[in-house]
């Protein structure tokens, strides 16, 4: 099979991601294989390859928002059937002992492996995980169309909950990339308002079309206090200016899994019972519902497709903020898919 594989973190620019032919791994207990079809590309990605971000192994293969069908899988997997259209996140496995995991906040579990970071991901043509890595998606959405849910859709999810806005509410979207024009169309749905603050005059007018009351660049007050607010800039430099937009008592979640460091921080901008939190990683509950409301609000993911060759200069885009909502990694359509699984790629 085809994958991008890093050897070493470098730079985007250098384009470290290489081309390779691989051998197909056959699945092991407890896992399938997935004949890939699309795979989002995602902050998260850029950060591992450019080195913010250091996996517990190299070779990789990154990437972890990934679609396609089910290829193969051994005695004693049942689910899900062959041939079926699934979905992987970022969460590939927990330990499912821990209190964490215990209490449904599997999110959280110091085990949790992760799939483009513990395991090779969905820069590939195939890829193994745990079957419990594996979610059932919305037939109102194509695979490059629902690639993009798989965690820009989800995090942003998890993220808005955390927020706290309440129906009703203001909410404020600090970066307009991926995930967050996907949070803005759920906002919506469940009747916040929405000011939105970019520093590219491209994304706020993207933030305006899909629906956002008032959209503004850094440094602009929007019309009224927030309720709350998600950052999605993996810059720490914004974090007071945006609690300074908060009312009392309003939250900032932090979305990215990585910041730089935060600047200093005035007391008086934390006064008033206003809270930082930080948004790690997803749960299963977090993916049904996403998964879900994706398909009854439905989620309009605007896509931009790359074929597999190109992901590197994919990544470059996103690093120039050169995307309109989501880069997606287009390697084949279902039908070359259910080819190949008809003609023996397919196991038990």
């Amino acid at each position: 099979m085809k994958a991008l594989v890093l050897h070493r973190q470098a730079p985007i620019g250098s384009h470290p991601l290489r081309l390779e032919e691989r051998e197909l791994r056959a699945p092991g207990p407890g896992e399938v294989a997935i004949a890939v079809s699309a795979c989002g590309i995602c902050h998260t990605d850029l950060h591992i390859v450019e080195g913010d971000l250091a996996p517990p192994r190299l070779p990789l293969v990154p990437g972890h928002q990934v679609v396609g069908r089910l290829a193969a899988r051994p005695p004693g997997v049942t689910t899900p059937a062959l041939g079926a259209r699934v979905g992987v996140g970022w969460l590939a496995a927990n330990c499912g002992r821990c209190e964490a995991c215990r209490a449904g906040r599997e999110n959280l579990c110091e085990a949790a492996r992760f799939t483009g970071f513990h395991l090779d991901g969905g820069f590939a043509e195939q890829l193994v995980v745990p079957a419990v890595a594996c979610h059932a998606l919305p037939d109102a959405l194509d695979d490059l169309h629902a690639a993009p849910l798989l965690c820009a859709g989800i995090i942003g999810y998890r993220a808005l909950r955390l927020s706290g806005v309440e129906r009703g509410g203001r909410l404020g979207l600090v970066g307009f990339g991926a995930s967050a024009h996907l949070t803005l169309q759920v906002a919506r749905h469940q009747g916040l308002q929405v000011a939105v603050i970019s520093r590219r005059e491209a994304q706020r007018r993207h933030a305006l079309a899909l629906g956002a009351d008032w959209a503004g660049e850094f440094g602009a007050q929007p019309p009224w206090p927030l309720d709350g607010l998600i950052n999605f800039t993996p810059a720490g430099g914004t974090v007071a200016p945006a609690l300074a937009l908060l009312r009392p008592g309003g939250v900032q979640a932090l979305a990215g899994i990585h910041m730089s460091p935060i600047t200093e921080l005035p007391y008086r901008l934390l006064y008033g019972e206003r809270a930082l939190r930080s948004v790690a990683n997803f749960t299963a509950q977090d993916a049904r519902e996403l998964l879900a409301l994706a398909a009854a609000i439905p989620l309009r993911p605007d896509v931009q497709a790359y074929p597999l060759t190109d992901a590197n200069e994919a990544l470059a885009d996103l690093a120039a903020g050169a995307l309109r909502g989501a880069g997606v990694l287009e390697l084949r359509g279902r039908d070359e898919i259910l080819l190949t699984l008809t003609d023996g790629a397919g196991g038990a």
